[in-house]
């Protein structure tokens, strides 16, 4: 059986409420030589389940965990299962552009790109309203990207013929974060795609202190993950909370 050509890595806890869409946003791609692996971290409300009932047909492989690791594992165990040459995540909350694989993957061949990231939009926890879009710089490299963590982990594809091995540093959150700056310290830059692929999903928009909560797990990431000392954590940290204000004000 032939590799398919994009592998997507979905990790699901409690995932009953959207998975559905998320998994309709994939079967209805234009680009179909594609496998979604969906690790279900040990959900206690049924979500494996339901996600088999589900499931489209051979290109959607669910995977069930006998114990809850995490987002970041889950995640790894996908990676290490993957079989196509370009990774591509999507969370099980969001959705993509009928386009979005289509556009991407020709994006990434033709400029012979190891890491491509995309615009999206901001939308309602029903999916239907529209808060906005993130619009992405055209290019980021390690220190650009220390201060503006603006790549949306719905919109990233990587190239695994031209990285190292791809893997969620083991941390409960930001893992994603630490994953690209390992990454960017390993090519000259990633490139941005200034169209809007992908629809994030803002399931709760009054938590203040989710925010407060990101913003020390940003620092720790800087600090802890990538060694940075005080001086250099508090030069990309400033940059980061201006750029992730600057983030909210959709546009």
């Amino acid at each position: 059986m032939t590799a398919p050509v994009v592998s997507i890595i979905t990790p699901s806890y409690k995932s009953k409420k959207y998975i559905g869409s998320t998994i309709e946003s994939v079967l209805n791609q234009t680009f179909s030589d594609f496998e979604m692996l969906i690790v279900d971290d040990c959900s206690p409300d049924g979500s494996a389940d339901f996600i088999e009932t589900i499931l489209p047909d051979e290109r959607f492989k669910l995977v069930r965990l006998e114990k809850n690791v995490g987002a970041a594992e889950a995640r790894n165990h996908a990676l290490r299962n993957a079989k196509g040459r370009y990774i591509a995540f999507l969370d099980s909350d969001d959705m993509w552009k009928k386009n979005k694989l289509e556009v991407q993957v020709a994006f990434m061949q033709a400029n012979n790109c190891a890491f491509s990231y995309t615009d999206y939009e901001v939308c309602s926890d029903n999916g239907t309203e529209i808060y906005g879009s993130i619009k992405v710089p055209k290019t980021l490299t390690y220190n650009q990207y220390l201060g503006n963590t603006i790549i949306g982990c719905l919109t990233v594809m990587l190239d695994s013929e031209k990285l190292p091995s791809i893997q969620m540093p083991n941390l409960r959150s930001s893992h994603d974060m630490a994953l690209w700056a390992d990454l960017l310290k390993t090519i000259d830059k990633a490139e941005g795609i200034n169209d809007t692929l992908a629809s994030y999903r803002l399931v709760d928009t009054s938590n203040t202190a989710n925010k407060w909560k990101a913003s020390k797990e940003v620092w720790a990431v800087y600090r802890n993950h990538l060694n940075l000392s005080i001086i250099k954590s508090s030069y990309y940290f400033i940059q980061y909370v201006f750029n992730a204000l600057k983030k909210r004000m959709y546009k």
